[in-house]
């Protein structure tokens, strides 16, 4: 990843948590997939670290945990996403933007399948990802 700070992964979250909460409700099941994915594909991406020598892709998790606890507007937090990418196109290569993709589909997927809200924003990444 061609990322020097910690704000993609800060980002990250906000998409995800996006994904998981547009249906107002965040499963156990769609943060338990989140938590796996973190730690099996993200914290491989890069040796970067935040200011406690933690990976830096735990900000995704921990991005994600603030934003519900707050009980953030998804649709706001896609948005921020959305305006991050768009400034910061060059740090998206194709291996993250796969990454991306198959994140936010299994967290969708992971409890009983997708509903439309999910499929509504699952397409908005999609064109995002594809431009």
């Amino acid at each position: 990843m061609s990322t020097t700070s910690i704000t993609i992964y800060q980002n990250l979250g906000k998409l995800f948590y996006a994904i998981a909460a547009i249906d107002r409700v965040i499963r156990a099941k769609e943060y338990a997939k989140l938590k796996e994915l973190v730690k099996k594909d993200w914290v491989a991406v890069d040796q970067l670290t935040d200011e406690f020598k933690t990976d830096a892709a735990f900000q995704i998790e921990i991005v994600f945990d603030w934003l519900e606890n707050e009980d953030k507007d998804p649709n706001e937090c896609y948005d921020d996403f959305e305006s991050y990418y768009k400034e910061n196109t060059a740090h998206f290569d194709t291996t993250i933007k796969k990454l991306i993709w198959k994140t936010a589909n299994e967290i969708a997927n992971a409890f009983s399948g997708r509903n439309k809200a999910e499929v509504i924003l699952l397409t908005k990444l999609k064109l995002l990802l594809a431009s």
